[in-house]
């Protein structure tokens, strides 16, 4: 796909001008590409149909044109006395000329995908995009077959006359530039004789394969109005539905607390709750259900994101300011997240939770990325521990018993991570005097600071 970007400037003003203006424009070419298989069974039986005869394709359309393939089992040529068969792709709709790029592949069903391809797409074109003519693409093959009847005498001077003035009339305007200027294809596609001991033909059927890239070209001026288009604003919109509590039709228990919410709504942005709510072993009381193994600010949280697409304030929901608190419920929505089958919202959630990566909170941040598949925030776990300046300190931390009795299997890779920076990382001073490690990390692993709170 190509662009051609052309500017128009307006002549320059007089230098008592006060205020120069400028203008641009820009042209795009590009094409509009399409492909289709055409598949010839009993090749066989079309050999000796005569020179200048076709099995057509049906039509495909690409870029708004009507196309055909066609396939000569004897030739095109007369002069080739039936030694090779001709392959061509010729417009077949009504229009003005149309610019394309081609290509003609004879498919290799060996399976080693050594295919015989003639193509104009990914090379450098002198003469740029062919040029078709509007249908009539057999008018030139139609013009050899009478003439051929004419010499054998097979119909009357006065059929052949008919005929070639019909078809001469209509390609009298064609130009001299191009001689196929209604198809594009080889005469000598290929020698018969190597065809039929070859991979392309098997079980006696040929798959032939073209591909089109119709040109398109238009020009686009410099825009006469500034519409100003507010940012989406539908979360906004469901939030405050859910805030004002119009239309519920659902209620959940968590931890005593009672959460209004909208059927439709869950279920459009879960596909938990959409079976819960709507699937065939949905919940027989959908009036009041209730949650359990989740705290009321948790099940608020993930209400709030299924409302409002972002993540609500933190420090609101636990009522407090603090980063391990703010870690503590990142933690907990990921889990509720993942439940749930959200999974934009898990991701915000080790986004976070790969900030703050700190001692007291690792441990237990390293089990939640095992147990619900978090391969990032696993590996920036691992990294962090694994550092020397923080490995005993975790390892005191209540969240380290946890890891080794709910995960052990990471402690064999955790020893991994130890081994690794204690084999090839070396430390050295970096810009003013602060320890760097040689493998672009920080002394904290992975540009996180270490963090104690």
């Amino acid at each position: 796909m190509g662009t051609v970007r052309v500017c128009r400037e307006t002549s320059k003003p007089s230098t008592s001008s006060p205020s120069p203006v400028t203008t641009t424009s820009t042209s795009r070419s590009e094409t509009v590409n399409g492909s289709h298989e055409f598949k010839v069974d009993g090749y066989s039986l079309t050999k000796g149909m005569g020179i200048g005869r076709y099995i057509a394709s049906d039509m495909f359309m690409v870029g708004g044109y009507a196309w055909a393939i066609y396939f000569y089992p004897d030739g095109k040529s007369a002069d080739d006395n039936a030694q090779y068969v001709s392959l061509f792709i010729a417009l077949a709709s009504e229009g003005t000329d149309v610019r394309a790029l081609f290509e003609l592949s004879l498919v290799d069903q060996s399976g080693k995908d050594r295919h015989k391809v003639h193509s104009h797409f990914g090379r450098f074109l002198e003469s740029g995009p062919y040029t078709l003519k509007y249908r009539g693409s057999m008018c030139l093959g139609d013009v050899n077959l009478l003439i051929a009847k004419f010499l054998s005498k097979q119909c009357s001077d006065f059929m052949i006359v008919n005929d070639l003035n019909t078809i001469l009339s209509s390609i009298k305007d064609i130009p001299n530039k191009r001689a196929t200027s209604f198809d594009w294809g080889y005469k000598r596609f290929f020698k018969r004789i190597s065809l039929e001991t070859s991979d392309y033909l098997k079980n006696d059927c040929l798959l032939i394969r073209c591909s089109v890239g119709v040109v398109k070209s238009n020009t686009e001026g410099p825009k006469i109005y500034s519409i100003a288009v507010m940012p989406s604003n539908i979360g906004q919109h469901f939030g405050q539905l859910l805030e004002s509590g119009k239309g519920t039709d659902v209620n959940f228990e968590v931890d005593g607390e009672i959460f209004p919410a909208h059927k439709l709504v869950l279920a459009a942005r879960s596909p938990v709750f959409r079976a819960q709510l709507f699937g065939p072993m949905k919940d027989c009381n959908t009036e009041l259900i209730k949650i359990e193994d989740m705290e009321a600010p948790i099940f608020k949280a993930l209400l709030h994101f299924i409302y409002w697409d972002a993540l609500p304030e933190i420090q609101e929901l636990v009522g407090m300011n603090s980063k391990w608190a703010s870690t503590m419920m990142a933690q907990h929505l990921l889990a509720a997240a993942d439940r749930y089958g959200l999974d934009r919202l898990r991701l915000l959630c080790e986004d976070k939770l790969c900030e703050d990566v700190a001692i007291n909170t690792v441990a237990t941040t390293l089990a939640l990325a095992e147990q619900h598949h978090c391969f990032q925030l696993k590996a920036v776990c691992l990294k962090f521990v694994a550092l020397p300046e923080n490995l005993k300190a975790v390892m005191q931390t209540d969240g380290f018993e946890y890891l080794k009795q709910s995960c052990p299997s990471v402690l064999t890779e955790l020893l991994g991570y130890v081994a690794k920076i204690g084999e090839h990382s070396v430390i050295v001073c970096g810009h003013g005097n602060e320890p760097t490690i040689l493998d672009g990390s920080d002394v904290n692993g992975r540009r996180v600071k270490q963090r104690i709170y």
